[in-house]
């Protein structure tokens, strides 16, 4: 059961909600499109702000699924190590589906929203901290990816005055994992050339 419940996990962030709005509502396949990325922020772009907030919100939801699953399904874990939280592992198995998803030819997100969703699951104080966060610096800076960093690096710093290892580990893989899906984002801040959105565009 314990194994089956981790392999759902996945298949749960295996789910293409991008891909799956995009075609059955928009006859659009937003991989051909934008950055061609399966995730919320190609969508806005892609498909407009309705598509976008309902996949960012499919996506969150995702992580969230996962991580409550050890509270749905009774599971043996007399062999689990005490410090490792299973609904952590649960939602950062659904984490690595969103990134590299077995329905979608492993081609998928960048892990910010399916991340959030896991904290809304666990630690849902976090979320609302982080969210605030994002939109403060999105409002600021009009750059997506790079507020979904200055995030992660919110979220290290609030575990660190926690004494939960779990999550502690948890938050930096889950850093590391969004750090290494924006590399190309990086360089483009870097040079000064990452697109930045229109708040106020009243695309549908």
């Amino acid at each position: 059961m314990l194994y089956l419940m981790l392999l759902l996990a996945y298949l749960l962030g295996s789910i293409p909600s991008g891909l799956i709005i995009g075609k059955v509502f928009y006859n659009t396949d937003i991989r051909e499109h934008g950055s061609g990325n399966l995730g919320g922020t190609n969508t806005f772009r892609t498909l407009g702000k309705k598509a976008g907030f309902v996949v960012t919100l499919l996506d969150i939801l995702k992580g969230t699924a996962a991580t409550i699953l050890p509270y749905i399904f009774t599971v043996n874990t007399t062999n689990w190590p005490d410090w490792v939280a299973l609904p952590l592992v649960c939602g950062l198995l659904a984490v690595v589906g969103h990134m590299y998803p077995v329905f979608a030819g492993f081609r998928g997100g960048k892990a910010v929203a399916t991340s959030g969703g896991i904290l809304l699951g666990y630690v849902p104080d976090l979320f609302l901290i982080l969210l605030v966060c994002f939109l403060i610096s999105l409002f600021t800076t009009r750059i997506v990816s790079l507020s979904s960093m200055i995030i992660s690096v919110v979220a290290i710093i609030y575990v660190m005055f926690t004494n939960d290892l779990s999550l502690q580990i948890l938050i930096i893989c889950l850093a590391i994992f969004i750090f290494y899906r924006h590399r190309a984002n990086i360089k483009r801040i870097i040079n000064k050339t990452e697109p930045k959105v229109n708040l106020f565009n009243k695309k549908k």
